[in-house]
């Protein structure tokens, strides 16, 4: 797996059940608002799981807090998202979140592929 620098690409048409292929760091103040885009194409019956993890020390993860940017803009979650469409969607990431590396875990994948940025 490796690191880079955000903003940056944290996956590209990957399946399977795993993290991300990249893991991003935040080179920028903690304030800043990012925008995580996920594109999904899908297969037959599609469905995957997949947390937004975020650490301080590149070591311990934990769900860190998203809204829906389209149906929810203030509403922070850390609940797991659940795919099972081919759509592009983005979310905000919570800012003044103390997190410096962030990864996607995606697991329970059926014929689904995602591409990920953080912008």
């Amino acid at each position: 797996m490796a690191i880079v620098a955000l903003p940056g690409q944290l996956q590209n048409a990957q399946t399977g059940n795993a993290d991300s292929t990249n893991t991003g760091q935040r080179a920028y103040e903690v304030q800043r608002q990012a925008v995580l885009r996920i594109v999904s194409t899908i297969g037959a019956t599609p469905t995957v799981t997949v947390n937004i993890k975020g650490s301080v020390d590149g070591t311990t993860f934990y769900n860190i807090p998203y809204s829906v940017l389209s149906v929810a803009p203030n509403g922070w979650t850390t609940a797991a998202l659940v795919i099972t469409t081919a759509v592009t969607s983005h979310y905000v990431l919570m800012p003044g979140q103390s997190w410096n590396y962030i990864k996607l875990v995606m697991t329970l994948n059926t014929n689904v592929t995602l591409t990920t940025d953080v912008l």
